[in-house]
């Protein structure tokens, strides 16, 4: 099927004509190739679309998967998390990555115990008085968990538009006005309708156009693509990934695995590194939390500023006792 003519012949700023055409072929496509996974089945709650929707920002779902499956038999309700210690909620983060995260669930889980009788919101202008919450969330939680007709943009689907649509290879690097009243455009009336193809799309760019090695030879709107059409041209900019080794973030997250295997409370001398044994552990030994940190040999300085850091976030708290997790 093509329906290359009528979609770019549509105005970035008016509706794009033939659209149904381009919504039932993304969509049948969704229904016959979407990933089978835990918060898109039939049982789902929007409690555990919540948890997802959450951990999945900058996350794939490869590493969100066990960590969600955890925290839902932990945590079943918003009730149940917010029965136990902000600090708990950091500690089965695992290794997701920006940990304030665990910290703003546990914050949303209270306020819905709190002021929402243990229930997650239904409408977004609801959710976005949870702590945390901006408008992407509250509109895939709206949408995915309570089948309310939003405009959900996230990066997948902005890579989606701005090839299928706009003939670029990437997005801008921040989300535009323009790219909302794209995305508002494309949306189905129907609210059903317009919930599937919100994560049908999502799907496409996360499995098939992606950012590095699109599979255009699997697109099922090839031939209707922007993009192609133009010779897929080279991205506008360069994107650039975040460092890693050496910075305060990696000693961070060193710190922070320490705390979560800890029982009690540390000392905080114990984090700074002493003579290092850099031979790799014997075949029945694994290197603990603590020998990890040590092994990045990290300044002092750097390791009392990566601490600073996790106690102004609330990530670690200090005692009399020595250094934890949040109680």
């Amino acid at each position: 099927m093509n329906f290359q003519s009528p979609l770019l012949s549509a105005p970035e700023s008016g509706p794009p004509r033939g659209h149904d055409a381009l919504h039932s072929a993304i969509t049948a496509w969704f229904e016959a190739s979407a990933r089978v996974l835990p918060w898109r089945s039939a049982d789902r709650t929007p409690w555990g679309v919540y948890v997802s929707e959450v951990m999945l920002q900058q996350t794939p779902v490869v590493r969100v998967l066990p960590v969600w499956t955890d925290w839902l038999a932990r945590w079943p309700t918003p009730a149940h998390l917010a029965a136990e210690p902000a600090g708990e909620a950091v500690r089965h983060w695992g290794r997701l990555g920006y940990p304030r995260r665990a910290l703003r669930l546990h914050a949303a889980a209270t306020a819905m115990v709190d002021l929402h009788e243990g229930a997650v919101p239904s409408d977004y202008d609801t959710l976005l008085t949870l702590p945390g919450v901006g408008g992407y969330t509250a509109a895939a939680v709206a949408a995915f968990a309570f089948g309310a007709r939003e405009t959900v943009v996230d990066t997948n689907i902005r890579r989606v538009h701005a090839r299928l649509v706009g003939g670029k290879a990437l997005p801008a690097p921040a989300l535009t006005a323009a790219e909302m009243r794209r995305a508002a455009l494309l949306l189905p009336e129907e609210d059903a309708l317009s919930v599937q193809w919100n994560a049908a799309v999502m799907e496409l760019g996360a499995v098939v156009c992606t950012a590095r090695s699109p599979r255009c030879e699997a697109c099922p709107v090839l031939e209707s693509c922007a993009w192609v059409a133009a010779g897929r041209p080279e991205p506008d900019y360069v994107p650039r990934g975040q460092a890693w080794a050496g910075t305060d973030r990696q000693v961070r997250g060193a710190i922070l695995a320490v705390l979560r295997e800890a029982e009690d409370y540390l000392v905080p001398e114990l984090l700074v590194s002493g003579p290092v044994d850099l031979s790799p552990p014997s075949d029945n030994s694994r290197l603990t939390a603590l020998d990890t940190l040590h092994r990045l040999r990290a300044p002092a300085q750097q390791v009392e500023r990566a601490l600073a850091g996790l106690l102004a976030d609330g990530l670690a708290q200090e005692t009399t006792g020595g250094i934890g997790l949040p109680r």
